[in-house]
């Protein structure tokens, strides 16, 4: 007989948005909705950085295809900057621009782990990065971390616990979403280390490198250039979320792989938010050095009033509520939160570790409404 049809299980375990169960009530919702779930930006890009900005009379094949590595003056320029940023001798071909750093993530994880293959994770985690995994057909392999570790021994240990014989990469967020940790130095310095004694390759997720309140970014690719690839993103650099356009840079070798699954997959990121990215590059510093001032302002006033302290980096602060839920659980809290309108992200979606815990986003809204957001929640979370 003929096999029924059925759904690709790499597929089928994947979650879905996090607040797909509540969307058909958002819009009936009485009052004032507080989204704090999404990791966004109330900030328009800068003048000259916006669509409205770009006329296709001054950008000939604005609405055609480009060469499936990105516009050549794009790729150029990102060279330029990442030589700077790391001090590597980074060449075009060790770029490559993606439809957003989500699809460069995918890719580079696609690149480099076959299925059967274990990605070790540091957790708690950017939700997408588990089903990026797993779309490539390897098994994500959580490590808690950002909330336990606390020095370069620990760190260490931490991930070689967790690390096998079918281990083929590590994946590192600093600054991290969802903690707001920003790794010091001699961690990742450890780190690297240990991949490299392990024949790892290293994902780097520095989409928020921008974005650091206190103490110092530190990038990974100069401590292990052979072996790391880092996903950057203009979505968070320059708020251009919408736009999708992100970028990898690493081993011309990877990026080479990585670019033939992108052709396979988003073929070229849009060549308009193409352009956008190139005005942000030459005139969007002043517009990032206002808003990091603005994201720490929101930032810390938002810790004080959840009792935490300033995030060191990022726009999220990662809470823990398990003082808060009752025989409920986690799912509970979330239900009486969206009832005064108030969304924020399940701490499950960053690791198993972490039902006990929820993801605020700071950044999403306007500071007035954001604060008012937060303090619906530190008020909730004070009555039980």
């Amino acid at each position: 007989m003929p096999r029924p049809p059925h759904f690709n299980p790499s597929v089928t375990a994947m979650p879905g948005a996090v607040y797909s169960p509540f969307a058909h009530r958002l819009a009936d919702h009485p009052g004032p909705v507080y989204p704090l779930h999404v990791g966004d930006t109330w900030l328009e890009p800068g003048e000259g950085m916006r669509m409205q900005d770009i006329a296709s009379a001054d950008h000939p094949g604005l609405h055609q295809y480009c060469d499936t590595q990105g516009l050549p003056d794009l790729i150029d320029a990102l060279v330029e900057r990442t030589r700077q940023r790391s001090g590597l001798p980074w060449e075009r071909e060790s770029v490559l621009v993606t439809a957003g750093a989500t699809a460069g993530l995918g890719c580079a994880v696609g690149a480099l782990a076959a299925p059967g293959d274990e990605v070790l994770i540091l957790a708690p985690f950017w939700p997408l990065i588990r089903g990026i995994v797993q779309a490539a057909g390897a098994t994500p392999v959580e490590v808690p971390f950002y909330d336990r570790v606390n020095s370069a021994a620990e760190a260490v240990a931490a991930v070689s616990d967790r690390g096998t014989e079918g281990t083929v990469a590590l994946y590192i967020s600093t600054p991290s979403n969802p903690t707001g940790r920003v790794l010091p130095e001699a961690w990742l310095e450890a780190l690297t280390e240990l991949a490299r004694d392990r024949g790892w390759w290293i994902l780097a997720d520095e989409v928020y490198e921008d974005f650091v309140y206190h103490g110092e970014h530190v990038p990974l690719a100069p401590l292990a250039p052979e072996r790391t690839v880092t996903a950057y993103s203009f979505s968070k650099a320059y708020g251009m979320a919408g736009n999708r356009v992100g970028y990898l840079v690493g081993p011309a070798k990877i990026i080479e792989q990585a670019q033939k699954l992108g052709t396979h997959s988003f073929y070229n990121a849009p060549v308009p938010s193409q352009v956008a990215a190139l005005r942000a590059l030459e005139g969007g510093g002043a517009w990032q050095r206002a808003a990091r001032d603005q994201y720490r302002t929101v930032g810390e006033a938002a810790g004080s009033l959840l009792g935490l302290p300033a995030p060191e980096g990022s726009t999220f602060l990662f809470v823990n509520v398990a003082h808060a839920l009752d025989r409920r659980g986690l799912p509970g809290l979330l239900e009486d939160c969206f009832e005064e309108g108030v969304l924020v992200a399940p701490g499950s979606s960053s690791g198993g570790d972490y039902a006990e815990w929820v993801r605020v986003c700071y950044t999403g809204m306007p500071p007035e409404p954001v604060l008012e957001g937060v303090g619906k929640l530190a008020e909730r979370l004070a009555r039980r």
